[in-house]
Parts: structure tokens; sequence; C-alpha cells
């Protein structure tokens, strides 16, 4: 089966390169924009008129099933996606539930971009999950960017962990797949003070139960 796997830049990469290890009898399409990235600060109609041809152009391809391994799109336009294309596609969201779910100090930590906090995806998450839970959440605005060109300012990335450490976080959500690259640079900074989570797990499962629908 053809995967196709979507994101604004390199956080696409780290998703696909999970899913191939898993699945490696699957064809894995990657589709970065190259051109427009990072998306974090796109309203949702921009990303729309942005989104729709690349996604078409995978259905075209042949995709069977599209990972939407973008935050920013998944929290913000994934309905409107879905009406537009006849395929599943497979949302990637910060992992609230989760988070909350394995927090033990009352308080977590999501990184994510500004349009993915804006979202009402977000807030949803937010108040079904984590309504009794203070949610510390850095800008992190900067990170997609530094990450994509590779100039990785580690005294910012030191900077905000250090303080979500000291509002007394114990789990740290990256919610934005860019971040992926950076999480071994975080866990080394928490030194086991705190959990470090990201969805790609999650995302196997779902696509693998997703796959077994389809075959």
């Amino acid at each position: 089966m053809k995967i196709g796997v979507f994101d604004s830049g390199v956080g696409g990469l780290s998703v696909a390169n999970a899913i191939q290890k898993a699945m490696p009898e699957h064809e894995i399409l990657l589709r970065e924009d190259e051109e427009h990235v990072p998306y974090g600060t796109r309203p949702p109609e921009e990303l729309k008129r942005l989104v729709t041809p690349i996604f078409q152009s995978m259905v075209d391809d042949g995709c069977q099933v599209i990972v939407v391994a973008c935050n920013t799109v998944s929290t913000t336009i994934i309905n409107d996606l879905r009406a537009d294309f006849d395929i599943p596609l497979i949302a990637v969201e910060p992992m609230i539930k989760p988070a909350a779910e394995m927090t033990k100090s009352g308080v977590i930590t999501v990184c994510a971009t500004p349009t993915t906090l804006a979202s009402s995806r977000y807030a949803w998450l937010k108040e079904t999950y984590a309504k009794d839970l203070t949610v510390f959440e850095p800008d992190c605005s900067e990170w997609p960017a530094m990450i994509e060109h590779n100039q990785i300012d580690d005294q910012k990335i030191t900077d905000t962990i250090q303080t979500a450490l000291d509002k007394n976080s114990d789990v740290i959500v990256l919610g934005c797949t860019h971040y992926h690259w950076i999480e071994d640079k975080i866990k080394e900074l928490v030194n086991g003070q705190a959990a470090v989570i990201q969805p790609e797990p999650a995302i196997i499962r779902q696509l693998s139960r997703v796959i077994e629908r389809l075959a």
C-alpha cells in the first residue's frame, strides 16, 4: 500500500522514517511544502489554499491513506480536508489526553505553534482532557524555522525547558513534528524530571488499524 505523509517541512521526515521502520512492507510517499514552511503562524484559510493541491497530488500518485504530520494543519482544517478527499486522513495533534493521564504534578507543558495553540481543536482538547490541570504553553514560535534551517539555538531551548521544569511540569508534549528532531536534546535537558512525549507510536497504531480496514 502507498501511504502519504505530509508536513510543511522536515518534521514529516521523522514521521515517515518511523512509519517505514515499523511497516517496511508499505511504500511511503513524503511531501513537504518547502516553499512555504513554516506553517505555524499562517491562518487556516491560507493553510487550506496551500495544502489542498499537495493532497490532490498525493491522491493522484496513488496514496490510499495520508498521515497529516502537521499539528497546525490537523488542528485547524482537518475537517475541511476530510470533506474534500475520499481517503482516510490520519490527523496528528498535541497529545493532551496522554499527558493528562500521565501527570502526577498536575502541570503539563505543550510545545506547539501559535496557530495550533489558537485553534478550536486545541481548545477542545484542553477543555476535555486538561480542564483541571495547569497547562504551560511556552513561545516556541521560532523553533520550526531554526530546526528547518539547522540553526539550533541551544540556549533558547534550554531556557524554555528549564522554565517548564521550574513550573513543576512533569510531562512535556511535543506538539509540532519539527520538534521531534530535538527530542533527544529535550530529554537530556529534563534529565528524568519530566516525561517527553510525541505522537509517532500513536500514529503507527492508528495507521495499522486503518490499513487493516482498507485491506
